[in-house]
């Protein structure tokens, strides 16, 4: 894909249905988006399928991940969807409060999170900001900000700083930052570790 720009970039083959997409986003080749928001700068790989969720800025979704997939209702006689799709085997209406518990069940995820191919994240939960998903996790339960997790179901693996350089990166909202200031401390970026990153911006904010 060429360079991007404001305006979300969405491959001819995805669709996206009663959606917000933020600026400087991307949507790959037969990705699913309903319902959900995505923020700036966020992007997802081929064929993901992503429902009733709010995702933050930053965030990057590798190929193959299902965000809010659907359940079947195993504590029933039967757990095959004609019971709350009836409508479809002509056997009467369709059962709207079995598909409300989902749209209730929103996922969030937070700002600069990596989530691996393939990974799978259940209704309900919660991925903090700076969090890494493992390439074919399922994520049941919620996630700390800059967690590492992986395996089935997720499980921490580690954290990706320490206790005192995560409560500082949080404070410092990069991800809230103009397009033009991410341009000029580009370079810092790329060659600060987080600590030294945050030393150098975070006096910059009031209060210091």
């Amino acid at each position: 894909m060429g360079k991007l720009s404001e305006d979300p970039a969405i491959d001819f083959s995805a669709l996206v249905e009663n959606s917000d997409l933020g600026k400087w986003t991307t949507i790959g080749a037969h990705s699913l988006v309903c319902d959900s928001e995505l923020g700036d700068y966020s992007y997802l790989g081929e064929r993901c399928d992503i429902i009733y969720a709010s995702i933050g800025k930053f965030t990057s979704i590798a190929s193959h991940v299902r965000i809010n997939p659907g359940n079947h209702p195993t504590w029933r006689a039967c757990q095959h969807h004609f019971t709350y799709r009836a409508a479809r085997y002509g056997l009467g209406e369709n059962e709207e409060e079995f598909f409300n518990w989902r749209k209730e069940q929103r996922v969030s995820i937070g700002h600069d999170v990596w989530l691996g191919y393939n990974a799978v994240i259940l209704a309900g939960v919660k991925v903090g900001t700076g969090a890494v998903v493992g390439a074919g996790a399922v994520v049941s339960k919620d996630v700390a900000p800059y967690a590492v997790v992986g395996g089935v179901p997720a499980k921490v693996i580690k954290m990706r700083f320490s206790p005192w350089e995560c409560e500082n990166m949080l404070a410092l909202a990069w991800w809230d930052w103009p397009h033009e200031l991410l341009r000029e401390r580009l370079r810092d970026f790329r060659k600060l570790s987080a600590y030294a990153f945050i030393k150098k911006y975070l006096c910059q904010l009031p209060p210091c």
